[in-house]
């Protein structure tokens, strides 16, 4: 048995560097989803979490939380191997995919996380079982397979419902969090081979020396220690505080209303009505516009005369609320 398989992971034992990592993921995550709900709050244009490169950000941000599941998986590995605690394991990271699934049905059940991060690390920590009872190389070749096949593996018959999961169709679901068990699989026996590589050299053991004792160190791995409940927690908190911020200051204006609202309130300010009533008022009169079907035509000034009389009207009577 090598150096670092004689080193269990003990209380007290842990590697604060590869806390620090996962809590480094944490950081990337909460950015990533708080411009999600940021566009969902209309404070941003709602097309920014769509952008090409935060689709990007995404996917190693996914990558990350998965690779760093495969080290510990290969961190956890002892003689003999500890069957309870790795089943535990698999039973809390279910447990709180389950808990995300039953969430986003009850707030965007158009939106359903039914296979999110969450539910693919479970996954692909079964399919990982065997693997580390193996050489290294075979879960790196595993997960080389497992980020190939989607490339050349595509039928309709895995878009039904029942498969759609796998990544093997050629449908995208809508879903705030899809990571179909193929390629994403892959990430997480990447990082298990890494694991089983620094197992073989001792390496767990050299990554143990780094303390991490400055305070943003700390911090980072004290939020990889608890990153399954920072997880669950973070979008409720975030949508609390945005939820308080639109009850206290009021909705934002969509991004499309922004530039004749500007000029509006400004107009409005010069009657001498106040700033708050002024909001309101030509808040109501752009919705008031869209209702009417005749917003396009406001936004690119060719009213015709009855139309302006129209604008004036509602103007008029959305400056009474």
């Amino acid at each position: 048995m090598s150096e670092a398989e004689a080193a269990p992971d003990r209380p007290g034992g842990r590697i604060a560097l590869l806390d620090m990592a996962r809590g480094a993921a944490l950081v990337a995550m909460f950015a990533y989803h708080l411009v999600w709900d940021l566009a969902h709050f209309d404070y941003i244009d709602a097309r920014t979490p769509f952008l090409p490169e935060m689709r990007l950000f995404s996917h190693v941000i996914a990558s990350s939380f998965l690779f760093i599941a495969g080290l510990s998986l290969a961190l956890a590995r002892r003689s003999p191997f500890d069957w309870r605690a790795y089943w535990r394991r698999i039973a809390i990271i279910a447990a709180a995919a389950a808990l995300v699934t039953a969430a986003s049905w009850f707030l965007f059940p158009n939106a359903l996380i039914f296979f999110g991060i969450l539910h693919c690390i479970a996954a692909a920590s079964i399919i990982a079982l065997p693997f580390l009872f193996l050489p290294w190389q075979a879960a790196f070749a595993a997960g080389a397979v497992a980020a190939a096949l989607p490339q050349f593996v595509g039928l309709r018959a895995f878009d039904t419902p029942a498969l759609i999961w796998t990544g093997l169709g050629l449908a995208l679901p809508t879903s705030n969090d899809f990571r179909p068990l193929l390629p994403w699989t892959g990430a997480l026996l990447f990082g298990l081979a890494a694991g089983l590589a620094l197992k073989e050299r001792s390496g767990f053991n050299a990554l143990r020396r780094f303390s991490g004792s400055s305070a943003p160190a700390r911090l980072l791995a004290f939020g990889g220690r608890h990153s399954l409940a920072i997880y669950l927690v973070h979008q409720p908190v975030f949508f609390a505080l945005l939820s308080a911020s639109v009850w206290a200051f009021g909705p934002p204006a969509p991004s499309d209303e922004r530039p004749f609202r500007a000029v509006c309130e400004r107009q409005c300010t010069t009657t001498g009505m106040g700033a708050e009533q002024c909001r309101r008022g030509c808040a109501c009169t752009a919705k008031t516009f869209k209702r009417l079907n005749l917003w396009n035509k406001l936004r690119a000034n060719s009213l015709d005369e009855a139309e302006r009389t129209i604008l004036s009207r509602v103007a008029r009577d959305c400056g009474r609320f």
